[in-house]
């Protein structure tokens, strides 16, 4: 329980068996009822914060979808009710039903109102709540793009402008991958919660947390393409199956490996690099390296040189499935 909230809801408990003790003493005639009316107001008071603990979860998006709902079941209700459909009859049975008429109407509407909450965000913009440009860009931001960690660098060198909406579901579902047993699971949960914290950090950067909430785990993707959809927003993920559900919708989705694969350097023959060799090649003498964007650089008669940053030449590029492999020969000056 909330140490704040603990002695308020204690004290609320306790005034309102002490307002049931008082209303003994306005009648002389029920001093012998002090004790019973000071006990039902302690169980009053049990009951009402209860009730409080009860409605912990409940958001304002909800109160204000069972508000619009509540609000058109009883105008639906109020227009059968003084149509002429109800003028003539038996007024006993006519009571009857325009009482079923206000009781039923107005529960069907709230049912469906929170069923179908996030429809509201095409009328009453929920993530907008602080005063942001209507036409700022939103990107959707999934819980694979989190884990990636990339996006926390994207944002901090200043290319991504957008706003991004991080669902409230995506948030919860990160921390029951960081809070995972499997620990494979529970180490990419955890990165994702430190991006999330780097994005947090970035100075400008406009995060925006909608209150919206799904039923089943499998009905994550479904709702982050509805989210896109209704916000006009695009999608960043490094997930294919979801990318491919977004582009199926008309939902235009960003793809951080795209992005990685379009910023790596072209390479001519005879371009030279500094490289740091870490481990021995395949044939004699040779000595094998990396440059920032993972490409493999094999360098002649280097193998002496391991452990060391050194200069080459570019001899020879040729691509592969994880980058380019580039041959090269040692400069003059290092050997």
């Amino acid at each position: 329980m909330n140490k704040t909230l603990l002695p308020i809801r204690l004290t609320f408990i306790a005034l309102c068996a002490v307002a049931g003790w008082l209303v003994c003493l306005t009648n002389p005639q029920w001093d012998h009822l002090q004790f019973i009316a000071t006990f039902i107001g302690f169980l009053i008071g049990i009951l009402v914060v209860l009730t409080d603990v009860l409605l912990k979860g409940f958001s304002l998006r909800g109160l204000s979808a069972i508000s619009i709902g509540l609000g058109l079941g009883l105008l639906i209700a109020y227009m059968v009710h003084v149509s002429p459909l109800v003028e003539q009859g038996d007024p006993q049975l006519l009571f009857l039903v325009k009482l079923g008429l206000f009781l039923v109407i107005p529960y069907l509407c709230v049912v469906i109102a929170l069923r179908g909450k996030d429809e509201f965000n095409l009328i009453i913009p929920y993530v907008r709540f602080v005063p942001h440009e209507v036409d700022v860009p939103l990107v959707v931001v999934d819980t694979s793009a989190l884990i990636d960690g990339r996006v926390a660098r994207v944002c901090e060198s200043g290319f991504l402008s957008a706003a991004l909406v991080i669902p409230r579901f995506v948030l919860d579902e990160l921390h029951a991958v960081a809070d995972s047993s499997d620990t494979h699971k529970q180490a990419r949960g955890r990165r994702g919660i430190q991006t999330l914290n780097e994005l947090r950090k970035i100075k400008n950067i406009d995060i925006r947390t909608p209150e919206s909430d799904v039923a089943k785990k499998q009905d994550i993707d479904a709702k982050l393409v509805f989210l896109a959809q209704s916000m006009k927003a695009k999608l960043l993920t490094t997930d294919y199956n979801l990318a491919k559900m977004a582009e199926f919708h008309g939902v235009t989705w960003l793809n951080l490996n795209v992005l990685a694969k379009s910023l790596r350097p072209e390479l001519i023959l005879g371009e030279r690099l500094e490289v740091e060799l870490v481990k021995p090649g395949k044939d004699e003498g040779q000595a094998v390296g990396f440059i920032e964007d993972g490409s493999m650089v094999v360098v002649n008669n280097a193998r002496t040189m391991i452990g060391r940053h050194v200069h080459v030449e570019i001899a020879s590029v040729l691509p592969s499935a994880g980058g380019k492999m580039i041959f090269a020969r040692l400069v003059q000056d290092e050997k």
